[in-house]
This record gives structure tokens, C-alpha cells and sequence, in this order.
């Protein structure tokens, strides 16, 4: 590029991460996009020419598609402008947001319009939103595909929330067909209910939350999934995996030629069911969190490709709901500003490099939604970039983060690394110091550009104007 030709910014790192590995790089930034990457020393006239430190990794916006925000309806829990604040400073630029727990729930066209006027020009992230497959919209989803959603959640055991309703195995498989034919994506809450230990009042142990909630049960909904999706064609994704004997499954299917992806979360790699104390109830998640060698074989199914991402799963809620009895206590646990950050102190732990962990955390989620905009460093990507020390050492500080509630299976965790600085469309809307402006989009998949897995598509929309 020559010299001559003005860029509104130039990012330069010893260490950027673009094309798979860590290198040298000048990021050219115009107009909110990558316009070049060029050697770290190139001459270029920028408005802003700034260099990383030294000991510092310049990487893409992280993507988190499992986000639950609750506005509106239980905006005490989570809101838009706290989560994507959280989110901002965790180095995530863009967020999906679930279409529970607000009420109304994301069902239909109008609960969409509802969510979207709620977040508008509240968001200091890039926000997108999925649609619910609930038995009350059967037959009736191809509208809020049409309206931007990126595909449709649906739980095959009962949700926690009444105003979401699970669906029974008939009412799965007719979802599937559904979603085959509109050429969607169906996401699934995968537990199955008659394999599920009725729980009210368990007390403090933590053993005794896990033994209501055992892995066969993911193994049961899972096959019920992949047989749906094999019949059909159907594009499939399962969510926050925990039972790592569902990973034979999902690798004898893709054999088959299923099309199914799958996630895993923070909590699950790097936490293990024999170090929650009792009461603790701030570790309840469902599915639960395992034992170690269950840990041990999702990182491994990390490493060979079996799991495509890593994802929050943030679900919090105040605090008095996470009571400390295990049955009665709500079941999600607040991460969104600390995953990432939590799951590379365990790669370090573990001798697993950095270039091995991002792209659980970029391209992983990004493809799964369709994004080829984002999630990367190249040139036509939105200029969505983070700064990590990667060294840095400290302890989460519950009352110090960003979430709307202090209450997180986090605190008091001991991690490496930490996000310094989140660039949003080549501005700094992040430090450590705090969020410094507001600039997130809303996001849906209804234009071009394509992407091959799913086909369908990935639109920034400015955050003033519904679709």
C-alpha cells in the first residue's frame, strides 16, 4: 500500500493471529473493514498507527453464539447493555442471543421485534438473535427465518422457564423436517426427560445434583437428534455438550455424512465435579459439570475436531435464585466476560498452545452461524479485533465484572491472560480500564455473502433500522 494512501488505522503486532498461526502483521483498517494485512514494518499513512506491545497477540473479535441476555421480561437477571458490556471487555464482539429467558420468548416475527427494539442502540457489541422451536410454532417457523433469525433452538427435556416449552420426540422430529426444509438450523438442548431424576429439595451436595442428570441421558437425546437429522438431511447443531461419551456418536455420523456440529463450554474445561464444594450452587448448569476424566476426553475431542467451538452458555440470574440446595437452586451459570480467559489458564495448564484454542473461540462460532466476515483477520472482515496478554496473571473478581449480577462459578478462579484493549469496526470501544463507547450493530443472516456449509447468510444492519 502506498504511503500516500490514507487508512483510518493501522494496528501492528509481533504477534497477529491470521491464516491459522501467530505472526507479524500491519492490520490496515478503511471504513470499519480489513483493507490489507501487510508485513509488521510496511509503510502506511494511517489517521491512527498504533503498535501492540511487544509481548502482546493482536486476534480477531471472539464470537459467542450461546449468549442468554433475558431482556426483555427479566432484565433483573441480564440486560443488553450489561452483557455486551461484559462481552466487550472479554475480548467478544459479536453475541447471539437466546430466545429464552425473555418473555416474550423468541417464537414469532413480533417477539423478534419486540427483542430487537429492546437492544437497538443499547449494545456495545454486534448482537444477532435465534428463533425458539416451541410446539405452540410447529409449522409456522419459516417467517422468523424469513425476519433474520439464525436458526432455532429447541430443549428435548423441560426448559426451567414455562414460557418455553420442550418438545416431546414426535414433535423433534417434526421440527427437524421443518428445518430441512427451510434449509435452517436447528440447535438442541439435548437431555432426554425419562432419564432425568425428578429433583426438588437435594440439599447441598453436589453428587447428588450430578446423579439426577447422567450422561446417558445426553447420549439418549443426541441419538434421537442424529437419527432425525439423518433421515432428513437436516442441519443440526448440539449445544453445550458435557457427557463426552456422546463424541463416538457424533464422529460415526458425520462418517455417515449428518450434518451436526457441536459445542462445548468454559465451565465444562475448567471446572471437574470433584472440586465444587457443597452449596456452591453457583456451578449448577444443565447439563452438569462431569468429572475429570470426562473434562479430560472433551478436550481431547477439542483437539481432534469432534467439538467445533467453545461458547459461554452465560445464563445468570440474581442471587437470590442460586439458593443453596441443588434442586431448588436456578441452573446457569454467568461467564460471558471470563470464558475465554477461563479456558486458555486451562491450555496453558495443559502445554496447549494458543494458535490450537482460538479458533474454538473465532472461526469455530462464526462458521456455525454463517459469518465470513468475522472471526478472522483478512482483508474484506469486519474490523472486529481484541489485544491479549496472554501472560498476565490474575484472580476474577466477581463484583468487578460487568455482569448484572455478582454471582459466577468464577470468582475466586486463578487464571493467564487477559483481554487489554476490543476494537469494534477499527474503534476502541474496550480497555481494561472499562468500555469507552457504545458502538455495536444488530446482526442477521438474510443477504448475501454465502457461506458453504449452510448457505444462508450473515448482514450487519445498523442498530437503528429492523429488517
Amino acid at each position: 500500500m502506498s504511503a500516500a494512501v490514507v487508512a483510518d488505522l493501522v494496528l501492528r503486532a509481533r504477534r497477529a493471529w491470521v491464516d491459522g498461526v501467530l505472526r507479524p502483521a500491519a492490520v490496515v483498517v478503511r471504513d470499519g473493514v480489513v483493507d490489507a494485512v501487510l508485513p509488521f514494518d510496511a509503510e502506511v499513512a494511517a489517521a491512527v498507527d498504533r503498535t501492540v506491545p511487544v509481548e502482546h497477540v493482536l486476534l480477531p473479535g471472539l464470537v459467542d453464539t450461546h449468549v442468554h441476555v433475558n431482556e426483555p421480561g427479566r432484565t433483573e437477571w441480564e440486560g443488553f447493555a450489561s452483557a455486551t458490556r461484559a462481552a466487550a471487555l472479554g475480548g467478544v464482539t459479536t453475541i447471539i442471543d437466546m430466545p429464552l429467558n425473555s418473555i416474550p420468548a423468541t417464537v414469532d416475527v413480533d417477539a423478534l421485534a419486540v427483542k430487537r427494539a429492546s437492544a437497538e442502540g443499547r449494545v456495545a457489541v454486534d448482537v444477532g438473535f435465534w428463533g425458539g422451536a416451541v410446539p405452540a410454532n410447529a409449522g409456522a417457523r419459516g417467517p422468523l427465518h424469513d425476519a433474520g433469525v439464525f436458526g432455532f433452538k429447541c430443549f428435548t427435556a423441560p426448559s426451567g422457564v414455562d414460557e418455553f416449552p420442550h418438545l416431546d420426540p414426535a414433535q423433534l422430529r417434526a421440527a427437524i423436517e421443518e428445518v430441512a426444509e427451510l434449509d435452517a438450523l436447528l440447535i438442541v438442548h439435548a437431555e432426554d426427560p425419562d432419564l432425568l431424576v425428578p429433583h426438588e429439595d437435594l440439599g447441598g451436595q453436589y453428587a447428588d445434583f450430578l446423579a439426577t442428570r447422567p450422561g446417558s441421558a445426553e447420549q439418549s437425546a443426541v441419538a434421537r437428534v442424529l437419527d432425525g437429522a439423518r433421515a432428513t438431511g437436516a442441519r443440526v447443531h448440539v449445544l453445550h455438550l458435557s457427557d463426552a461419551g456422546v463424541l463416538p456418536m457424533i464422529r460415526a455420523a458425520r462418517a455417515d455424512g449428518v450434518r451436526v456440529t457441536v459445542e462445548t463450554c468454559p465451565h465444562y474445561l475448567a471446572f471437574e465435579a470433584g472440586s465444587i464444594p457443597d452449596g456452591a450452587t453457583e456451578y449448577k448448569c444443565c447439563p452438569p459439570i462431569r468429572d475429570d476424566a470426562n473434562r479430560d476426553a472433551l478436550w481431547a475431542g477439542l483437539l481432534d475436531g469432534t467439538i467445533d467451538c467453545v461458547v459461554s452458555d452465560h445464563s445468570p440470574s440474581t442471587a437470590d435464585l442460586k439458593t443453596d440446595d441443588w434442586g431448588s437452586a436456578w441452573g446457569g451459570i454467568a461467564g460471558l466476560q471470563v470464558g475465554f480467559r477461563a479456558v486458555w489458564t486451562e491450555a496453558v495448564r495443559r502445554g496447549i498452545p494458543l494458535e490450537a484454542v482460538l479458533p474454538w473461540f473465532t472461526t469455530g462460532p462464526a462458521e456455525l452461524v454463517g459469518f465470513t466476515d468475522r472471526g478472522r483477520i483478512a482483508p474484506g472482515a469486519v474490523a472486529h479485533l481484541a489485544v491479549l496478554d496472554p501472560a498476565a496473571e490474575g484472580v476474577v473478581e466477581v463484583a468487578a465484572l460487568a455482569h448484572r449480577n455478582p454471582v459466577s462459578a468464577y470468582a475466586g478462579l486463578h487464571t493467564v491472560g487477559v483481554v487489554t484493549e476490543t476494537w469494534l469496526r477499527g474503534r476502541l470501544v474496550a480497555t481494561v480500564d472499562g468500555v469507552t463507547a457504545v458502538e455495536g450493530l444488530l446482526v442477521d443472516r438474510s443477504v448475501a455473502p454465502q457461506h458453504a456449509r449452510n448457505g444462508r447468510s450473515a448482514t450487519v444492519l445498523n442498530g437503528t433500522e429492523a429488517p
